[in-house]
């Protein structure tokens, strides 16, 4: 299995059932979010969280196939101001910290917030929180 592909569902499966996440957005940490016939974000999403962009760079060496990932969670607001979607980020951040986060078909050997970038376009404002890992395929 793409070892992106099996972390990206180990992140949705914490999201949804990570307290502090869940307290803000519920069961909404999507891969992709609903849509509606015109191909936007329903309304009634919001706030939400989905997976962002994702790289995998191979590192193998010394007989161990595997990699380092990048991959950003985004969490996204029309809430007036930035409270929640700051406060949507910092719980991402806290899901993951120190977390046990395993994988069944390969192995994570690292998992680490990197970064978070904060946007506002208009009233939609969005929380980039990217994370590096390294996963050793079989």
């Amino acid at each position: 299995m793409d070892p992106v592909l099996e972390l990206q569902g180990v992140i949705i499966q914490r999201l949804r059932s990570f307290a502090a996440v869940t307290a803000l957005v519920g069961q909404k940490s999507y891969d992709q979010p609903p849509l509606d016939q015109n191909g936007n974000v329903q309304a009634t999403t919001y706030p939400y969280i989905s997976i962002g962009p994702s790289n995998f760079q191979s590192e193998d060496a010394d007989c161990i196939d595997g990699g380092e990932v990048m991959i950003q969670i985004d969490a996204w607001s029309i809430e007036p101001g930035h409270p929640q979607v700051r406060n949507i980020a910092d719980a991402i951040r806290k899901a993951f910290r120190g977390s046990d986060i395993t994988l069944a078909q390969n192995a994570l050997a690292t998992f680490e917030h990197w970064r978070t970038d904060y946007i506002a376009n208009g009233t939609l404002k969005q929380a980039s929180v990217r994370f590096t890992a390294i996963i050793e395929q079989p």
